[in-house]
């Protein structure tokens, strides 16, 4: 989606849009090595980096965190940098603050979790189960990590099963595969 047709899309479902000033949420995307990721900057941090289509994402964002939404390059250029560098092996820690306002209470308490997970580490579903205190939840934990609003910031891909298999993805299998070559992981 270019600038003009976000810009068109925004007049037309919001009417108050102007086009005028920062909106609350930056809006854009970013094509990169896993394929185009949808990202949704706040005031907080990066509230979506995700797999979706940009208007599955665009709806979402505008019903539960602002209507006032549009292109920041001042907000969203910084978080592509550090995707470009992270792809190309130079990050191994994005600095971008993350806003999980788009996930549960429980999913921010496994998610927290998974950031913690190192660069070219792995966990699995029973660990982060565990480390909550929740071992019975696993169902409950892999919803959560699927769920996940700020996919490769919040590095989900460093989940698998507990038999060493990479488990689902929400990018796919290969998007996985190629974030844990990225960290060198497999």
């Amino acid at each position: 989606m270019s600038t003009g047709e976000l810009d068109a899309l925004l007049r037309v479902t919001n009417p108050d849009y102007r086009g005028e000033g920062p909106p609350d949420i930056a809006f854009g995307t970013y094509d990169g090595a896993v394929g185009r990721l949808v990202l949704a900057v706040t005031a907080k941090g990066v509230v979506t980096c995700s797999y979706e289509e940009e208007n599955t994402v665009f709806d979402r964002v505008t019903q539960h965190v602002s209507p006032s939404i549009g292109p920041d390059a001042r907000r969203l250029d910084p978080v592509r940098r550090e995707l470009d560098a992270y792809f190309s092996g130079r990050l191994r820690t994005f600095t971008s603050s993350v806003d999980l306002q788009l996930a549960t209470p429980f999913s921010r308490t496994v998610l927290q979790m998974v950031m913690a997970v190192p660069y070219g580490g792995t966990t699995t579903y029973a660990d982060l189960a565990e480390r909550i205190g929740r071992p019975q939840a696993l169902r409950a934990v892999s919803n959560a990590i699927s769920s996940n609003p700020v996919c490769v910031i919040v590095p989900c891909h460093r989940v698998t099963q507990a038999d060493g298999s990479l488990g689902t993805y929400a990018g796919g299998d290969a998007a996985k595969e190629r974030l844990l070559r990225v960290e060198k992981t497999v």
